[in-house]
């Protein structure tokens, strides 16, 4: 085991180099948000969606542009409004009235990484059009089924400050991203910074391609590889099953703040993402601290608190810090 050990720990540090090449190519443009930028690589990297949550001006359409530019793939950005039709997203026939046959116009959705803007905007039914192809990898347009690119990844973002004219997601819906990122104000340094770089009224830095989409597909194979100890698969089944059954694990207080616990899906986004976390740190396998620096990205939004819990202003965030506080670290 240590000599497999080594092996893959010399396979992941070479494999890894890119990520500082491409993390500094991205902090050209982007102040600060070293958190979203991680976070954005780790679903890029373990083949996941990300659900972002931030007040406008955080520079989240920014990172996911400068990201996709990085890594020289097609980016798309759609604005979701009450009006969008789900052939507005994943196309549609067009009739051709000269000889008489239909013919496939591909939607916005066919790029490899798409900005889905304040998806909470538009309706269930563009929605669930968007999750069927994140989940899916595919599109069906009249009776042909298209594959999307690879590699694909949807970075959604939900305005919280705004709730007139909104659709909120549904549970069921918000468990298909792998991660949920609360984004919040640079602080006073990182501020000054964003002024001095970008209050000009023309562009002052050019992102250029570090990578392609290749890489990333290849590193993704390596991902795969991480080694994860069994004491570690253990830990995660144990912090999953806490979110359902506190008491087993002595957190009675728990018990009547958690209406639904975490899903099966957070079982295996949680094993994925460590692993991605790893990877990115340089590393061939998986610590408790990579388990404990992802875990409230992929709980936070599959927690489901009680009523109890918002009368006592219980978030789950902070049902989350409890277990990872509590349950027992390898």
């Amino acid at each position: 085991m240590a000599a497999g050990l080594t092996v893959i720990n010399e396979k992941v540090q070479k494999e890894s180099l890119f990520v500082q090449s491409l993390t500094a190519e991205m902090q050209k443009v982007i102040v600060g948000q070293g958190y979203l930028i991680e976070r954005l690589l780790v679903g890029l990297l373990a083949n996941g969606h990300i659900l972002v949550e931030g007040v406008p001006g955080l520079a989240k359409t920014l990172s996911i542009k400068t990201l996709a530019q990085a890594i020289d793939t097609k980016f798309q950005r759609i604005q979701f409004t009450p009006d969008l039709l789900p052939a507005d997203l994943i196309g549609t026939l067009i009739y051709n009235p000269k000889d008489g046959e239909f013919t496939t116009k591909k939607g916005p959705v066919f790029a490899n990484i798409i900005l889905a803007d304040e998806i909470n905007r538009a309706p269930a039914k563009v929605q669930s059009a968007l999750l069927e192809a994140m989940q899916e990898r595919q599109v069906t347009i009249g009776e042909n089924t298209y594959k999307l690119d690879d590699p694909f990844l949807v970075m959604a973002t939900e305005n919280p400050i705004e709730q007139e004219g909104t659709y909120p997601l549904p549970e069921a819906q918000v468990d298909r991203f792998m991660l949920k990122v609360n984004i919040t104000y640079p602080n006073i340094d990182e501020e000054y910074k964003i002024m001095k770089r970008m209050s000009f009224t023309h562009k002052q830095y050019e992102v250029k391609p570090v990578v392609g989409p290749q890489d990333i597909i290849r590193a993704r194979q390596v991902v795969d590889e991480i080694y994860m100890d069994e004491k570690i698969e253990k830990y995660i089944l144990d912090i999953v099953f806490a979110t359902r059954d506190p008491k087993k694990y002595k957190l009675d207080e728990l018990a009547n703040l958690i209406q639904y616990g975490a899903s099966p899906r957070a079982t295996i986004y949680l094993t994925l993402a460590s692993k991605a976390y790893a990877f990115i740190q340089g590393r061939g396998y998986v610590t408790p601290q990579d388990v404990k620096s992802i875990g409230a990205d992929v709980l936070r939004h599959r927690v489901i608190v009680s009523y109890e819990a918002e009368a006592e202003e219980k978030t789950s965030e902070d049902i989350i810090k409890k277990i990872f506080s509590e349950v027992e670290v390898p």
